[in-house]
């Protein structure tokens, strides 16, 4: 693993007029997306800027979160000026992977698949998993039907079953395992219920495994498992950029929509640093719910702290430079 540098830079963009009544401006957005490619690369045009994250031989994939329907899904406009630059930058829009585990809110949320001119993937149950690529650890979950390993005595894969089987192994996705071999990480600004924060270490691991729950069983073991899932070449070695979605964020209830517990904060953050963008994300979201008189996330979201200490990058404010790029 390369050593971290000194310091971590996260780069903000802020425009109040990016979102009202949960609608975007598309060219407010766009605006902000690109001065944040921009300066996460220091590049002088978008072009150069794009090819200097992914070579022309790669296949480009955009982990976006569709969990939170048609209000808190990654937006679209953030994702379509992404699938635009990469296009400037050679690559067929035909080509792009955009994917989460099941795509169910798109269509609200303003995506038409039919439309975009790029992929729209969700993970198919069983079939989505490649077998060969194995994640171990020592907590056994119960397999379900669409995990790889279940299986019942006739070796066929039932709808629904009485049989309880376990396993403590999960496989990632074959999207991340033979897919693509770049990936750009769209997570929304969004508490979790089972993770603590839904942010860009859980974003790109939890969705992109199988037998996954037995990760949310408990309190804080999960954590050290997506730190690990992370740091799976799988995944870890091919994530080039972080954009944090954090146009209307929700720091309750989440990833699944929660209006009540949500505002307009009109921002994007963006760096190749991972624990960086959590670790500001998590003070956000603490200080909302401290306004709103809720506890904090404490031990659920101890795994940003981990990944810190391993080297995945830094989680210490200390250590963390926000440079705003506003217009």
């Amino acid at each position: 693993m390369p050593a971290l540098p000194e310091r971590s830079i996260v780069y903000s963009a802020q425009d109040s007029a990016a979102i009202k009544d949960y609608r975007t401006d598309p060219a407010v957005v766009r605006s902000m997306v690109n001065r944040l490619v921009l300066a996460v690369t220091s590049q002088p045009d978008l072009a150069r800027a794009w090819g200097s994250l992914v070579s022309p031989n790669d296949k480009v994939g955009i982990k976006i979160s569709a969990a939170g329907g048609e209000l808190f899904t990654t937006h679209r406009d953030v994702v379509n000026t992404i699938v635009d630059g990469l296009v400037a930058a050679g690559h067929p829009r035909k080509n792009i992977i955009v994917w989460d585990r099941s795509l169910g809110g798109i269509k609200e949320a303003g995506y038409d698949p039919a439309r975009e001119g790029y992929q729209m993937k969700s993970i198919a149950p069983r079939e989505g998993y490649d077998p060969e690529a194995i994640f171990t650890a020592p907590l056994a979950g119960k397999l379900i039907w669409g995990d790889v390993d279940y299986r019942t005595d006739l070796g066929t894969v039932p709808i629904l079953s009485d049989n309880e089987q376990t396993s403590d192994l999960s496989h990632f996705a074959r999207i991340v395992s033979s897919e693509v071999t770049k990936i750009i990480n769209i997570p929304v600004m969004s508490e979790s219920t089972l993770g603590g924060l839904a942010g860009c270490l859980y974003n790109v691991t939890i969705p992109n495994i199988d037998n996954w729950r037995r990760f949310t069983q408990l309190s804080g073991y999960g954590g050290t498992a997506i730190v690990s899932l992370y740091n799976n070449p799988v995944i870890g070695k091919k994530v080039v950029l972080n954009i944090m979605d954090g146009l209307a964020a929700q720091y309750a209830g989440g990833p699944q929509s929660q209006p009540n517990y949500a505002v307009h904060h009109a921002t994007l953050l963006a760096s190749k640093d991972p624990v960086a963008i959590d670790a500001l994300a998590l003070q956000r979201i603490d200080a909302w719910r401290k306004e709103a008189q809720l506890p904090p996330i404490g031990r659920q979201a101890a795994y940003i702290q981990v990944a810190g200490e391993v080297g995945l990058g830094h989680a210490d404010p200390a250590r963390i430079e926000v440079r705003n790029v506003n217009r």
